[in-house]
């Protein structure tokens, strides 16, 4: 049996409908929810048959578009009864397709819609009767705003494109369509605005998606995995978002939006490092309260990444930079503790991941209390029996709290901050600066689908800069990225 429609590509319907029927019936033999109906109207020599999978189809809009006026047609309507009069003259349905292969006709049923089939006609009918149960549209759980849009990307494509077409009342926007998965035959959706849109970009997207040789996609994901540049890189180069105004804002930027059927995380490219440390709401608060906040990620940033180094290196190889109080507390709070401290903070680093991924994982009311009374209990006991001693604790815990600033690069944060303390271990804070270069230089040797990564830095200046460590006034807003087409945003005068 063939896993794929486009196996019956290029075949044909016989005219005769018992035939054509029992074709369908052996594709679907061991189907439980795949359903065929002859319709035989009184006194009409041509008999009907439709189509449909269980679950799929809107049961009224089946009912009422399609079997009670097959059922009411009667002899003296009919005259040549062909699949063009049936559309045009009998049913009720807003969207009708004429379809001839088979492999069409397969793909679009298996997606909610239902065919029909005329006796005596090898051209079939295809009418959209789409039913199937999706949630409510409501606020994404990771992304939550306290000012701004509450709307949400569900796991159907066709919700999630009217929602950003709802944000871009235009012609300008464009969305083109493939499928990808051997198997799974999944629907993806790509949108951009044909006035901004770098042609290469879009170009270089295509060919790496219509390279993707995979069963079944499940999830956008899937497809990043094949698309995005530097696929060893701790860093992503290709953005996600459950939000419709982030996507409409990423597309007035002339960047691309890929939509996914059957997830409600949406792909934005090309994805630039300044974007980590942009939230959903820094456009809807005051620029002056977005600027401080952003900076502050930054600052956390840097801080979640190089605290537990840093003290490593000054309690074991430079203790003469820190204070000489400071330097005799830290000594004898460490008496006693049988592990050095490099094994004490990787302990403690490991400890905060599992304490942070098992809150995830738990229903949201134990969630919370394990992360916090967990926290609370483990740290203090371990403290008190010696285990590890209160400095690295502090450190390890600030360091902790300052990644949870800045979720896109939770990832990243992790395999730099245990890096950084295996190198300063080592060799202090020599070793530090140097894995400190290293990353600096792979991060502006990134780039995302031919974008440099840290394009702003290209061509430095207030326009370049005015949506990176802060956020200008939207009066100054007055360029898009420099890959755009069109680097002037509407009202904008001489940058």
């Amino acid at each position: 049996m063939p896993y794929s429609t486009e196996a019956y590509s290029g075949k044909k319907l016989t005219g005769n409908i018992d035939k054509d029927l029992s074709l369908f019936g052996d594709i679907f033999k061991n189907d439980a929810v795949f359903r065929k109906r002859r319709i035989c109207p009184e006194g009409c020599r041509v008999g009907f048959a439709v189509m449909f999978f269980d679950g799929m189809v809107n049961s009224e809009r089946l009912s009422d578009d399609i079997v009670r006026p097959l059922t009411n047609l009667r002899f003296n309507q009919a005259g040549n009864i062909t699949a063009h009069y049936i559309c045009e003259k009998v049913l009720f349905a807003s969207e009708v397709s004429y379809k001839t292969d088979v492999g069409e006709m397969l793909s679009e049923m298996l997606y909610g819609d239902t065919v029909v089939l005329i006796e005596g006609s090898t051209t079939a009918l295809t009418v959209n009767t789409k039913g199937f149960a999706v949630r409510s549209v409501e606020e994404p759980m990771d992304e939550r705003v306290t000012q701004g849009p509450r709307e949400g990307f569900l796991e159907s494509a066709m919700v999630n494109l009217s929602l950003i077409r709802r944000k871009l009342v235009t012609p300008d926007l464009c969305i083109e369509t493939l499928k990808t998965g051997v198997r799974s035959g999944t629907s993806v959706y790509v949108c951009y605005l044909d006035s901004l849109i770098d042609k290469s970009i879009l170009f270089r997207l295509k060919e790496r998606l219509e390279k993707i040789n995979i069963d079944g996609v499940l999830d956008s994901n899937y497809i990043t995995e094949y698309i995005r540049d530097s696929k060893r890189s701790i860093f992503k180069t290709v953005g996600t978002t459950e939000r419709p105004d982030i996507v409409a804002a990423r597309l007035l930027e002339g960047r691309i939006a890929v939509v996914v059927e059957g997830t409600p995380m949406v792909l934005t490219l090309p994805y630039l490092f300044s974007e980590n440390f942009q939230s959903d709401e820094d456009y809807y608060l005051s620029y002056i309260v977005s600027s401080v906040r952003r900076f502050l990620r930054y600052v956390c940033f840097v801080a979640a990444v190089c605290v537990p180094a840093v003290f490593i290196a000054l309690t074991t190889f430079h203790i003469e930079l820190m204070p000489t109080h400071f330097a005799v507390s830290v000594a004898e709070l460490r008496m006693g503790v049988p592990v050095s401290s490099v094994g004490e903070c990787l302990l403690l680093v490991v400890v905060f991941e599992v304490l942070k991924e098992a809150g995830v994982r738990m229903s949201q009311s134990l969630g919370h209390a394990l992360s916090i009374v967990g926290g609370l209990v483990v740290g203090q006991a371990a403290v008190q029996a010696k285990i590890i001693s209160a400095p690295m604790l502090i450190a390890v815990a600030f360091s902790g709290i300052c990644g949870l600033m800045v979720p896109r690069l939770k990832t990243s944060v992790l395999y730099i901050r245990v890096a950084s303390v295996m190198v300063c271990a080592l060799l202090g804070l020599y070793g530090f600066m140097a894995l400190g270069s290293l990353v600096v230089i792979h991060v502006l040797n990134l780039k995302s689908f031919g974008v440099d990564y840290t394009v702003s830095l290209g061509n430095i200046g207030f326009q370049s800069l005015k949506d990176t460590v802060v956020r200008a006034p939207w009066p100054k807003m007055l360029t898009r990225p420099l890959f755009n087409k069109d680097l002037k945003r509407a009202g904008g005068g001489k940058s």
